[in-house]
């Protein structure tokens, strides 16, 4: 059968609070949600999973493996089932990884720039110093600070704009902003860059 991928909030919800997922319990898998009735119809109803090409799309603080029966439709960024349960969780995404993931997304973005900040650079090393447990909060506060200042000063240069926003986000403050929303928007802001003036112009128009 196809492994098949979820993120979920901790206590088990969906990122968007729609409803909660029956948690796998030590090596057992989940109990199988209810089947779906009506028509599958992707972000209307169904169970959405995401293959592991989609895992650059969703992001939340834990993630899990998952299966799917019965019927399945395919999407762009997912696919859509009328059955399916939780089997294990993913103990190798955590905050650790989350953040440096970040600052991966964010270093791509920022070597497309001719000129990158030198307080966008310094914000990712700092953010991976401080994924590892060798820089303060205080630290890692005052690079987002010297970040988001760059990403301001780059504002009418959409590629620059989207590279800055992109290490901005990687050095996400800890004490408000969850490693894994760090890693979601340095991906958006590093894709952004790559795409170039046209997509950064248009997502942020759309903001």
């Amino acid at each position: 059968m196809t492994t098949y991928y979820k993120f979920l909030n901790e206590n088990g919800t969906t990122p968007q609070q729609h409803h909660a997922w029956k948690l796998p319990r030590g090596n057992r898998p989940g109990a199988w949600m209810p089947k779906i009735t009506g028509e599958l119809e992707p972000c209307e109803n169904g169970y959405h999973l995401m293959r592991e090409t989609d895992l650059i799309e969703w992001f939340a603080p834990a993630l899990y493996t998952a299966e799917a029966r019965i019927e399945i439709i395919e999407s762009d960024t997912k696919i859509v089932a009328r059955q399916a349960r939780l089997l294990h969780r993913v103990g190798a995404w955590n905050e650790t990884t989350a953040r440096l993931f970040a600052c991966d997304c964010a270093e791509r973005a920022l070597a497309l720039s001719d000129k990158p900040d030198p307080r966008s650079v310094e914000a990712v090393r700092v953010s991976r110093l401080y994924a590892r447990g060798d820089a303060t909060l205080d630290r890692l506060a005052a690079a987002q600070a010297a970040a988001w200042a760059a990403a301001w000063d780059a504002a009418r240069d959409a590629a620059r704009d989207a590279a800055q926003a992109a290490a901005w986000a990687a050095a996400g403050d800890a004490a408000w902003d969850a490693a894994w929303a760090a890693a979601r928007d340095a991906a958006w802001a590093a894709a952004w860059a790559a795409a170039g003036d046209a997509a950064w112009d248009a997502a942020r128009a759309a903001a």
